[in-house]
């Protein structure tokens, strides 16, 4: 009771002891959520979106029949056959530069995966665009948009969009390999191919391409998530590591000031308490106990706080060619409340020892 009616006689200054801690927390949040972030988008796009474990990217367009003669080497299990073509996208007096991506009507190896793990399949009468470009270019369902080859042969045709993604990754423009073709006036042509490869087989595949003179590039999705998990591993832990001093740092000034200030102005009540016979451990909980219930009262506040704070970075990054999801997982939650706590406890240990060190005679000496 003694604690309550503290706190209730002193509102302003619980409110910004809970404000400060639960700001602290927010930092926390904000700086440990990449990690979320940065690993749902590549479960993503590594998993969900590239299922091939090799990209091999021809010099030219070649006719589809080059993929039965990759899927006869050794250790391939598929193969998948794309088109990419440069093109000049036009709505009015709005136009975007890209490249055309031609793709089976229902792809396996090279999915299309929304932010919420929807699979999409190629429209056959259409485009099948993302909604950044959608918003860039001024398009909605049901609108036609001029479509402007930009290689050697400056074919020129018009597409209605039918279909709208918000994917991770990439302002996007898809539509069904066959009809990019037909539109194009040539055959059925591919000058990409994603290939799933036996398991411990990728090497020796790699090796068998530098028979095919038509290969430009071929990239390995194992040796590219592991080369971006190096990097962003590094940079997150370190980033998140200094916020969370940082936000330490803050929960211990915002804690240990208001305790400190509180002793001082009840240091008379407090060791009137002592001489009645009140026990250290006794008088300690009656002015850490208060520390205890702000802090208590932070945590949900500041797992709000950090929620929105993530919200508002996410959207401040946005770009044309990524979206970073919105995730945090139960386990960066657990961490921010711990970082609190430990704050809060070195906070109490150091004003424990204030406590203790009471000079009763002379406090008591001493008129509020």
């Amino acid at each position: 009771r003694m604690v309550l009616r503290t706190m209730g006689r002193r509102p302003v200054r619980t409110t910004l002891t809970v404000a400060g801690i639960a700001a602290a927390m927010a930092i926390v949040i904000s700086g440990a959520f990449w990690r979320d972030a940065i690993g749902a988008l590549m479960d993503t796009q590594f998993n969900l979106v590239m299922r091939g474990d090799v990209t091999m990217v021809l010099l030219e367009a070649t006719p589809a029949a080059v993929r039965q003669d990759v899927a006869r080497l050794a250790h391939v299990k598929a193969v998948e056959g794309a088109r990419s073509v440069p093109v000049r996208l036009v709505n009015g007096h709005r136009d975007w530069r890209g490249n055309l991506q031609g793709r089976d009507e229902a792809p396996a190896l090279q999915r299309i995966v929304d932010v919420q793990h929807r699979v999409f399949s190629v429209p056959t009468d259409g485009l099948l665009i993302t909604d950044r470009l959608a918003d860039r270019l001024g398009l909605a369902l049901g609108s036609v948009v001029q479509v402007q080859r930009l290689d050697a042969n400056r074919a020129s045709f018009s597409v209605p969009v039918r279909a709208v993604v918000q994917e991770m990754m990439g302002m996007n423009a898809y539509i069904e390999r066959r009809q990019l073709n037909q539109m194009l006036g040539e055959g059925d042509m591919v000058n990409q191919l994603s290939v799933l490869v036996e398991r411990q087989h990728e090497d020796a595949f790699l090796a068998r391409l530098k028979d095919f003179p038509n290969v430009l590039v071929s990239v390995s999705k194992s040796l590219m998530v592991r080369n971006i998990e190096e990097v962003s591993t590094r940079n997150v832990l370190v980033f998140s590591a200094v916020l969370s001093v940082f936000a330490m740092i803050i929960a211990i000034g915002v804690v240990y000031n208001h305790a400190r200030i509180a002793l001082a102005e009840r240091a008379w009540e407090l060791a009137s308490l002592r001489v009645l016979g009140f026990t250290r451990a006794e008088v300690s909980g009656f002015l850490l106990g208060e520390l205890a219930l702000e802090i208590v009262m932070a945590l949900p506040l500041g797992m709000l706080l950090g929620y929105g704070l993530a919200s508002t970075i996410v959207e401040m990054i946005k770009t044309d060619e990524f979206y970073f999801p919105l995730v945090i997982a139960p386990a960066t939650y657990t961490y921010a409340v711990w970082c609190v706590l430990l704050a809060g406890a070195a906070s109490a240990l150091i004003v424990r020892r204030r406590i203790d060190r009471l000079d009763l005679i002379g406090v008591l000496k001493t008129r509020e």
